[in-house]
């Protein structure tokens, strides 16, 4: 795919910023919502599947990190979305597993502070909960693209027939800027070094280290920006995205493997840097950090997938319509039945 002139614009003017040790860089993030846009599948609403849809998702993907540097309460509140603080046991604190992550950030909360040392969601990170947030909106926005496609149509008034036609334009926005959004934490989760204690140096000291991995503060940086920028295009990380797999696991069941399979990678990175091939741009470095590439946005793009699946049966407004009994004619849309009405 071809980036329009506007974008290619925009993309210089990103690679050309200085790009601080956030995961990915900023052209990782580009890569891994670029591609996860690039391989939906032909069965999802048009709009998504567009040139310009490919175009805004990418440039998003850096966006959550751009905001960093606000100031409190906002970088307080929001930097520990960004990752997961998990032990080489796959588990949080020791108190929560990955394959049975709590339901809500409140019971993943209350779990941490039975910890010992007691600790809490800030101090180990939630990105967990960031990506199914994440999810659950991005369904309640295609199920109002839903209904809106329909009221367009059937609504029973020019009136309301022209209400449902804008608001399905302002959806259709809403819905790209939410997953661009989004996928940055998506992508997040495909990087190893951000699911782990080992984030930035082994630290053996607190941690132990029988295999003598690198204790240097720069690996995180040089695995996911540097080497990124020498070997990663697009182009690459989508020729290595598998076909579409919808699971019918619960969400977290689902988050919680996905982030365990990138946590397993945390010792590759350390041996590759070990040996040299992080900063030689080895072929075996270059192979991780492509597939790790591929991973976040194979997940991304199967997470919308079922998004669009999950939409269908929905319901919208309040006290909430069937998406379901809309699509089938049992009922009629209006801007009142949408939330819309007082």
């Amino acid at each position: 795919m071809r980036f329009r002139p506007l974008a290619l614009l925009l993309c210089a003017a990103l690679a050309a910023a200085p790009s601080p040790a956030f995961a990915w860089g900023a052209l990782g993030h580009r890569i891994v919502n670029g591609a996860a846009m690039r391989k939906l599948p032909d069965g999802l609403p048009a709009f998504l599947r567009t040139l310009p849809a490919h175009d805004e998702v990418s440039l998003l993907g850096p966006e959550a990190d751009r905001i960093k540097g606000a100031g409190s309460p906002l970088d307080d509140d929001d930097n520990p979305g960004h990752y997961l603080d998990a032990l080489d046991d796959f588990s949080v604190a020791g108190v929560v597993k990955l394959s049975a992550l709590p339901k809500d950030r409140a019971e993943y909360d209350r779990a941490l502070r039975g910890a010992t040392p007691p600790t809490d969601e800030f101090g180990q990170g939630y990105l967990p909960y960031q990506i199914a947030d994440g999810w659950q909106r991005i369904v309640r926005d295609l199920a109002y693209w839903r209904v809106d496609v329909v009221g367009e149509q059937k609504a029973p008034s020019p009136e309301e027939r022209a209400f449902f036609t804008s608001d399905r334009t302002l959806r259709e926005a809403l819905t790209l800027r939410d997953i661009g959004y989004w996928g940055h934490f998506v992508a997040d989760a495909s990087q190893p070094l951000h699911v782990s204690v080992h984030f930035n140096g082994w630290d053996g000291a607190k941690y132990g280290n029988p295999n003598n991995f690198s204790e240097s503060k720069t690996i995180h940086a040089r695995f996911e920006t540097a080497l990124v920028r020498a070997v990663a295009t697009e182009g690459l990380v989508a020729a290595r995205v598998p076909a579409v797999r919808v699971s019918s696991d619960p969400l977290l069941a689902q988050v919680g493997a996905y982030l365990a399979a990138t946590e397993s990678k945390v010792p590759d990175v350390y041996r590759l840097e070990a040996n040299g091939g992080i900063d030689g741009h080895s072929p075996a470095a270059t192979a991780l950090v492509l597939d790790c590439l591929a991973a976040g946005a194979a997940q991304m793009r199967d997470f919308i997938v079922e998004a669009w699946q999950a939409s269908a049966e929905a319901k919208v407004g309040y006290p909430g319509i069937s998406v379901r009994d809309v699509e089938s004619g049992a009922v009629v849309p209006t801007h009142a039945g949408v939330g819309l009405g007082d």
